[in-house]
């Protein structure tokens, strides 16, 4: 599975590299510029599936490096780093061409969060090199275009939601899931009811995986799953 391309730009070097690694650690293919010149270089010749741009930068700020992007591409999602909160930047900023805004300071996850919930809204390329498939699951193979997992030549239809965790799970299989990151990916609210409604859907999954005794999906407390395959 090919990895999403983040063009990140951060001109605060610390920050900036402790965003690279962690994007790296979740399988992000990132990029990291200091200033809107390098990061308006870099979009000009490489192909990215998101931008992340810090707004105050030197040379050029991330809302110009934001308008001069949409000039020539109105479809890759862009989100702002940036320690203002005021209401009228928050406006400017999606005027520019902005899908989402985090107010500094954010945590790690939450910049996870973010970009999850603005590749599942934007769509497009973007989405579909996060979906591939089909997957072999145990003695399942699951199509999570389709939406369809199969067994023994018995197909199964799920439903949206089952389909996005099952392919959640499975992209961090044998490893945790955290709860609040499955939520934020996927309902995009972490909400009492949100997060009840997802237990449902895990009982679900673990139904139909049931059939292959190989195949578990634990609950590790007070941290979310692992899928064991």
């Amino acid at each position: 599975m090919d990895n999403i391309k983040v063009l990140l730009a951060e001109d605060d070097s610390n920050l900036g590299m402790l965003l690279k690694n962690y994007l790296a650690a979740k399988n992000y293919d990132t990029t990291l510029v200091r200033t809107g010149t390098q990061a308006l270089d870099a979009f000009s010749t490489q192909s990215f599936n998101i931008c992340v741009f810090d707004i105050m930068m030197p040379e050029m700020d991330g809302i110009t490096l934001a308008k001069e992007i949409r000039l020539s591409n109105q479809e890759i999602p862009i989100i702002f780093l940036t320690a203002k909160n005021q209401q009228e930047d928050i406006i400017e900023g999606f005027i520019s061409g902005a899908d989402d805004y985090i107010t500094k300071p954010f945590s790690m996850e939450e910049l996870i969060y973010r970009i999850e919930a603005v590749l599942r809204r934007t769509g497009g390329s973007a989405v579909s090199s996060v979906k591939e498939g089909p997957y072999q699951i145990g003695s399942f193979t699951f199509d999570p275009l389709k939406q369809i997992l199969t067994h023994k030549g018995k197909a199964v239809k799920l439903t949206t939601k089952e389909s996005e965790l099952l392919e959640l799970l499975y992209r961090h299989k044998n490893e945790i899931l955290e709860r609040n990151y499955a939520l934020k990916a996927i309902w995009i609210d972490d909400n009492y009811f949100n997060a009840r409604s997802m237990d449902v859907y895990i009982s679900r999954l673990r139904k139909y995986l049931g059939k292959d005794l190989t195949l578990k999906i634990l609950n590790i407390h007070g941290k979310g799953y692992k899928l064991i395959c």
